[in-house]
């Protein structure tokens, strides 16, 4: 077959698949959003402050899906992931700081979401907790390291439904939806001191360093994993498709990550908060809060729920440390090749595993090393997108497919939201 014509019947395959063919690393993103960590801010949200802060969703949905959009897209147009780019234009010093922190924080998330998952497994099965742990620890390990990228891949979009443990939930619930519709639109905004706090952890929940690295690593792996796909500044023609299918991918996949988010904070305000239960430190501990109110049913799925997402969620984790590390210093990446085939990135991974994993020993405060891991994510957040904006408006990185004024203004836009979170969060904590 002609070249010519090999692309024709590429973009014919992409114009008639269907939807959920189009849906992959912007789906999986999002989903990995919705962590057992996030699971514990959201419900610590809707438990404290009920249908107060569910504007706070509405409000982060488009800078969300603007800023991931401009990660994927810097990827599916350099072929290189954003540790690369943004060495192309922030001196290498200052980009290897920025990974060191992303590097601690990440490790000290996946080491709560692991906590979160041996708790949920004893709840549900009586099973010891630290076992559960080590357990899913190498479970996910394993998987990231054994099982080539495509495999692999389609068993995080599986994981994805996991999440609609938290959807199920609502239909055991009475609902009042006309609070919930004045939650929605801010009515009662509830902007005391107190709500900052969760506010700002909401915002550095949603909008989290660890998922531009993610997205954009995985349009890098889906061009490298396919011989008729290739970087669009190199076979520009490939465009529309690619592009269209990004935008529906990431659309897509914030989309159901915020609807999951609203789902739990929903679920957490019309039965904890009702109930004067106001102060949730884990997502374990909602699951927990739930049983006596909301039921058993109400309670396995809200818990069954934290170790599908914990499942997904890890990978993405440790994976986008691992791309982001080896990107910086130009080692070998890629979930398609075994470890000994990319040892420096699959060293990263396992190390971010292993050290989170001893956060379970350690006698930490899981709580307060998530608080701290937050702040860490929030500040280290404003200098990456920043460089994420510079790149994304470079026509010598992106040529022709630098972004235009709305996607680029929204991207601008959650840049100025993410350091105002972060001069909050230094003032809350001062």
């Amino acid at each position: 077959m002609s070249q010519p014509a090999a692309k024709t019947g590429l973009k014919s395959r992409l114009h008639n698949a269907p939807l959920l063919e189009k849906l992959g690393p912007g789906l999986i993103t999002g989903a990995a959003d919705d962590d057992p960590s996030g699971i514990a801010t959201y419900s610590q949200g809707g438990a404290q402050f009920g249908f107060n802060l569910l504007w706070t969703m509405l409000l982060t949905f488009p800078l969300m899906v603007a800023i991931q959009m401009i990660s994927a897209l810097i990827g599916r147009v350099t072929g290189r992931g954003l540790a690369h780019n943004m060495g192309q234009v922030m001196p290498r010093g200052i980009v290897h700081g920025l990974l060191v922190l992303l590097f601690i924080a990440n490790t000290i998330n996946v080491g709560a979401d692991l906590a979160a998952m041996g708790e949920a497994a004893k709840l549900v099965t009586g099973l010891n907790q630290h076992a559960s742990t080590i357990f899913f620890a190498f479970l996910s390990l394993g998987l990231q390291m054994f099982i080539p990228y495509r495999r692999y891949s389609r068993i995080l979009s599986v994981l994805t439904f996991s999440l609609f443990a938290y959807v199920a939930i609502l239909f055991l619930l009475p609902l009042d939806w006309k609070a919930i519709g004045a939650g929605l639109i801010g009515l009662h905004p509830d902007l005391t001191e107190s709500a900052a706090t969760t506010i700002v952890a909401i915002f550095g929940t949603t909008i989290s360093p660890y998922l531009f690295f993610w997205q954009s690593a995985q349009e890098v792996e889906e061009v490298d994993q396919r011989d008729d796909e290739h970087p669009l500044m190199e076979q520009p023609d490939e465009a529309p498709e690619a592009v269209s299918r990004i935008r529906i991918d990431t659309i897509a996949g914030m989309l159901a990550s915020n609807l999951i988010a609203l789902a739990i904070m929903i679920t957490t305000a019309a039965t904890l908060h009702q109930h004067g239960v106001t102060n949730i430190n884990t997502a374990a501990d909602a699951a927990k809060a739930l049983q006596p109110i909301a039921g058993q049913f109400a309670f396995a799925l809200f818990a069954v729920g934290i170790i599908g997402t914990g499942l997904l969620a890890i990978p993405v984790l440790a994976g986008s440390t691992g791309y982001a590390v080896a990107e910086s210093y130009g080692w070998k990446t890629g979930l398609d090749n075994m470890p000994w085939q990319a040892r420096g990135f699959y060293g990263v991974i396992a190390a971010a595993v292993v050290l989170g994993l001893g956060i379970d020993y350690s006698g930490l405060d899981p709580i307060k090393a998530l608080y701290w891991s937050a702040v860490l994510n929030g500040l280290i957040a404003v200098p990456m997108m920043a460089a994420l904006m510079v790149v994304a408006g470079s026509r010598k990185k992106m040529g022709d497919f630098r972004v235009g004024p709305v996607l680029g203004g929204l991207g601008w836009l959650s840049t100025a939201v993410m350091a105002a979170a972060a001069i909050t969060m230094i003032y809350v904590s001062l």
